[in-house]
């Protein structure tokens, strides 16, 4: 029995063919859609890709990338094939390439809709690539004179001025790490000596914050160093005060920030995927009708469309089968191949040999 079977008229066939015709041709502009968010995703980490570990990060975007450009040229084909359609003459070309064509849309469809849960999916592997990415620029922050690390001073205090963030996890863990660079310490100093020998490092560790960790909207001057300590400033307290330092750290507020983006991208990947799959709909029942008009030989009267000709459980078993007859059909080749008896049989030497001949004696 036929799954959601309609009946169409010749009238009905041609305004499904019309419609389908137009939003084949919106089912391009929604590849272009994809293509532009996939791209503008994948622009956004290029932008950042110095304070983010490599990984897999950009298997989103160039999916989105990848399905958009499909999108593209399946519509296309499906523009011109549901515009065919409105003839059965025309049709008659287009019917053994209908039903490839609807299971290649079919699986098209499933990667749009895979691409959509890969944007909700994606958080975890992106806040470990800006774990690690934020951790090794922050750790590098003072290496001003090396080649190879010298943007990353003016990279991550653009970074923490543009997304109001301090740190990695927050402002303290600039406390862990040196970042002022040795060539501008004062190792005649008494002070520095110090400190840089109560470090078991060696390293010159502070209580203290670059200036992009500042907050410019506090009242106060910035209290970059010394942030632990009451006594060091008037009328502070930094248990108590709100410090006029960013407090968010830039790991959470990049993190925020992508969410944002890729739950956008997300939301729109779905709706282009409802939209494909009406679509798809909508071509089943065009082909089903088509295909039935032409077996009853009466171009003008009526036909049955379908989405499936069986019910769901005869076609998963009919599909089923079909998938074991093909793994025997690969076992009893290659057994029968392993009994032929023609092979591996060595080739008897079929060249003239030499024979003795007799002469043979003459009558007396």
């Amino acid at each position: 029995m036929a799954v959601l079977k309609v009946k169409f008229t010749k009238t009905k066939r041609d305004k499904l063919a019309q419609v389908l015709w137009i939003l084949n041709w919106v089912s391009v502009v929604s590849g272009i859609i994809l293509f532009s968010l996939g791209l503008f995703l994948k622009i956004e980490i290029k932008k950042r890709n110095e304070v983010m570990a490599k990984g897999d990060i950009n298997s989103v975007p160039n999916m989105l990338i990848s399905v958009g450009v499909i999108a593209c040229i399946i519509n296309f084909l499906g523009g011109k094939i549901c515009y065919d359609c409105s003839d059965a003459n025309k049709f008659s070309r287009w019917k053994l390439v209908m039903l490839p064509y609807i299971v290649c849309t079919f699986c098209f469809t499933f990667c749009i809709l895979v691409g959509a849960l890969m944007c909700y999916t994606m958080r975890n592997e992106l806040e470990e690539s800006l774990y690690l990415g934020l951790r090794d620029a922050i750790k590098f922050y003072k290496d001003t004179d090396i080649p190879g690390r010298c943007f990353l001073k003016k990279t991550v205090d653009m970074l923490q001025i543009g997304f109001k963030c301090c740190g990695n996890n927050g402002f303290r863990d600039w406390f862990e790490i040196q970042w002022v660079s040795a060539r501008y310490l004062n190792m005649a100093s008494k002070e520095v000596l110090d400190r840089l020998k109560s470090n078991v490092d060696g390293k010159f560790l502070v209580d203290g914050v670059p200036f992009s960790c500042c907050n410019p909207s506090s009242p106060r001057p910035c209290i970059q160093y010394q942030l632990t300590n009451n006594s060091a400033h008037y009328n502070y307290d930094f248990l108590t005060e709100e410090l006029n330092i960013w407090v968010k750290g830039c790991r959470e507020a990049l993190l925020d920030y992508y969410t944002a983006i890729m739950r956008s991208i997300g939301i729109a990947a779905l709706l282009i995927w409802l939209f494909e799959l009406s679509v798809l709909i909508g071509v089943r029942y065009l082909q089903t009708a088509m295909k039935n008009v032409l077996l009853l030989g009466d171009l003008e009267g009526e036909s049955d469309g379908w989405l499936l000709e069986n019910s769901f459980v005869d076609t998963a078993k009919y599909n089923i089968s079909i998938i074991k007859n093909l793994g025997k059909a690969n076992q009893i080749s290659t057994v029968s191949g392993m009994n032929d008896p023609n092979i591996d049989v060595q080739n008897t030497d079929c060249g003239k040999t030499n024979v003795t001949t007799k002469s043979i004696p003459a009558a007396s």
